[in-house]
């Protein structure tokens, strides 16, 4: 080099740029490989416009095909860095799976049978994703594009479980913190039985065994004498009042037997569950407002909807990827990079030239799984009056399996319960009815559970079967991630990379298509900036 050391084109280059530049510059000069050579760096590295000012780079053009949280992620990422990028969506509206259903929406699935939501104003049912943990990467991309946000119940002591098939009988479900301190404190007495047996002599001195019977009487409220008898965690049928009114204690509990042999025991993991635990968040107004700010962010111009993609094609300038748009003639748009976020299954029906190897990865996620929901929109929210239930999940093991009462619009006039949350053969026993079929199955299964009203305040329903969503056709698919052909698809192919939850180690959230985006992201910067 003339006219500058190495050294003093390091220091002027990493004065105010960004790893991936100084990298780039150290590979131009020698000091290390070329990016495109290195694995993508686990940690997330966003690209900025100055890689490209301080580098002395262009640009570059990008087609990202599918506007779900993966596309569009992508999609943002890129245009904040300077890339020039066009987003092709199948659908009439951008989120994919996160899909919010409001009044006067409609939806037509593969078999041609069409609904269209009569929901009031400000009620709308949460079709796809509905939840997100506090540690997901989700969180941030919100406080970030400043989309307001509030509390999902995911677990409520008072909701309601009820497993028919192990004796619960219509009209009879078991409040949650009832189930729990039952379960609790019949294993507690168990345990606390235990501590008097040789065998923890061997890995209890006396002084810890004493420890954990005092633990036990505490965690299962046991009597004094280290039996279970039930407790107020248990909860009334009449809760206390004032004027020396104490309540009415519930009768019971049964004989330990009969409480295990309810089986409601194996509901309880899930609040502990490293997804599912307390606190969980919803965008206000419905999970797909979180994309309506990343169009926002990203241009309405840029995001083409009603385009189904056909064909993606490396050439030897870049890639070529063809659409049919809603009205007119098949389309082609040229550019350097493509990201596809489509599911796996849908590109295999593709032109593409990716060769067999590629086509063998995405097979190994063809089969998207099955899975059902229903809103119910009740005129009265007597789940709140009657049942005392704001917000949470009462689990079942019939084929509604989790029925969910909302966690917005407390205390309003309305509501919408999702009526069954079901997956596997359930769901597709559900997709094969008609929706009025589906709403009448629902309703007859849970007035068992809360009682006429169930059916009675009923106003209107709107059901979906995810594998028969045209252009999505499934929930969710999990990755093989220790397949060589998923290595495959990590490291994309020519000009074309792959992206979207079920590229993820956490499939079926946002958060794992969020990832999976970030990752391609990184590896087409750092290839651009080593070019």
């Amino acid at each position: 080099m003339s006219g500058v050391s190495r050294r003093s084109l390091l220091q002027a280059v990493g004065a105010g740029s960004s790893a991936g530049v100084m990298f780039a510059a150290m590979g131009a000069v020698g000091l290390a490989p070329t990016a495109a050579a290195q694995p993508p760096s686990k940690a997330w590295t966003p690209p900025g416009r100055s890689d490209f000012a301080l580098s002395g780079r262009s640009s570059k053009k990008v087609v990202v095909v599918g506007g779900g949280p993966a596309g569009l992620a992508t999609a943002y990422e890129l245009r904040k860095a300077g890339y020039r990028v066009t987003v092709l969506e199948a659908r009439h509206r951008v989120g994919g799976r996160t899909l919010t259903i409001r009044d006067g929406d409609s939806e037509t699935d593969t078999d041609g049978i069409k609904q269209t939501a009569r929901f009031d104003r400000d009620v709308y049912m949460n079709a796809g994703a509905g939840r997100i943990a506090q540690w997901m990467v989700t969180m941030d991309y919100m406080r970030e594009l400043g989309v307001p946000y509030e509390v999902f119940t995911n677990a409520n002591a008072d909701a309601y479980l009820y497993n028919e098939k192990s004796g619960a009988t219509p009209g009879n479900p078991i409040r949650y913190r009832t189930a729990k301190a039952d379960v609790f404190g019949y294993t507690s007495e168990l345990l606390n039985y235990a501590t008097d047996q040789g065998a923890l002599d061997q890995k209890l001195t006396t002084e810890d065994k004493e420890n954990l019977r005092d633990f036990l009487r505490s965690f299962g409220s046991l009597q004094s004498n280290g039996t279970y008898a039930g407790g107020n965690n248990r909860g009334f049928s009449e809760y206390p009042t004032a004027w020396n009114a104490h309540g009415t204690p519930l009768p019971g509990p049964g004989t330990a037997s009969q409480v295990l042999a309810s089986k409601v025991g194996l509901y309880f993991s899930f609040e502990n569950n490293w997804e599912q635990a307390m606190l969980m968040f919803q965008p206000v107004g419905g999970m797909d407002t979180t994309y309506s700010y990343f169009v926002k962010a990203i241009g309405q111009q840029n995001v083409l909807l009603n385009s189904p993609v056909t064909g993606v094609e490396n050439t030897h300038r870049g890639v070529k990827v063809t659409y049919q748009p809603k009205r007119g003639h098949t389309r082609q748009i040229e550019a350097d990079f493509a990201v596809v976020t489509a599911p796996a299954g849908l590109m295999r029906r593709w032109d593409t030239n990716w060769g067999s190897e590629i086509d063998s990865a995405l097979g190994e996620f063809s089969v998207g799984s099955p899975a059902g929901k229903i809103g119910l929109q009740y005129k009265s929210r007597w789940w709140e009056d009657d049942h005392r239930i704001y917000g949470g999940i009462t689990e079942t093991d019939m084929d509604l399996a989790h029925v969910w009462h909302p966690s917005y619009g407390y205390g309003g006039r309305k509501g919408l319960m999702v009526g069954y949350y079901n997956t596997g053969a359930n769901a597709r026993a559900y997709a094969d009815l008609s929706p009025r079929q589906r709403e009448a199955r629902a309703v007859a299964q849970g007035v068992k559970i809360f009682g006429p009203k169930y059916r009675t305040e009923l106003e209107s329903s709107f059901s979906i079967a995810w594998h028969k969503v045209p252009y999505i056709e499934g929930a969710w698919a999990y990755p093989k991630t220790t397949s060589p052909l998923f290595k495959k698809l990590q490291q994309g192919t020519g000009n074309v990379y792959f992206a979207g939850d079920w590229m993820s180690e956490i499939s079926a959230w946002q958060h794992g298509a969020f990832w999976a985006a970030r990752y391609a992201v990184q590896a087409l910067h750092a290839r651009v900036m080593s070019a």
